[in-house]
């Protein structure tokens, strides 16, 4: 278990788990009971450091709980918080993807090209290929990163779209900064 904590803790990045395995000469499913055992170790709410899993992937991260005073101690700026359009672009890519930017502005009612430029900029969408139509429109969804800002393991993890008009947006909301 310290080879695989020791690599997710020197990966920085989110590490893959079949990789893990095969560097290390296991199976994969070894290698995911060892990140659940991890995760129990690290996952508490005095714990500095959580342990993220991010589909077929894992990382460290600071525990939410933390992230101010390290913010001040790293002297990092504080990013803005995601505007509602762009918090509505991204519940709507990520309830439907892959979707094109046709799909995304008939739901919101908008132009939407700036909003998702942003958004890719951010690296919260994605380019997903094309759409086998006249045009061949890009098609989008979301990201790792998207996973990790909302501490997702995968998609499946959004909650339920809310149901009747009295909700403006079906997608997660929250204090998302970049």
């Amino acid at each position: 278990m310290g080879r695989t904590e020791a690599i997710l803790f020197a990966g920085g990045e989110p590490v893959s788990l079949e990789r893990i395995a095969q560097v290390l000469g296991v199976r994969t499913p070894v290698i995911e009971q060892m990140v659940s055992a991890l995760q129990e170790k690290y996952n508490t709410p005095t714990s500095g450091v959580h342990l993220l899993r991010l589909g077929g992937s894992a990382q460290f991260c600071t525990n939410p709980a933390f992230v101010e005073p390290v913010r001040e101690v790293l002297d990092l700026k504080r990013n803005t918080p995601l505007s509602q359009a762009a918090m509505e672009v991204l519940a709507v890519v990520a309830y439907n993807q892959p979707v094109t930017k046709a799909f995304v502005e008939q739901v919101r009612g908008v132009d939407c090209s700036g909003v998702i430029g942003s958004l890719m900029q951010k690296d919260l969408l994605e380019e997903r290929g094309r759409l086998e139509l006249p045009g061949r429109p890009l098609l989008y969804g979301t990201t790792e990163t998207f996973l990790r800002c909302f501490q997702l393991s995968s998609i499946e993890e959004l909650p339920p779209p809310p149901q009747g008009e009295e909700e403006e947006s079906a997608g997660p909301e929250g204090q998302l900064t970049f």
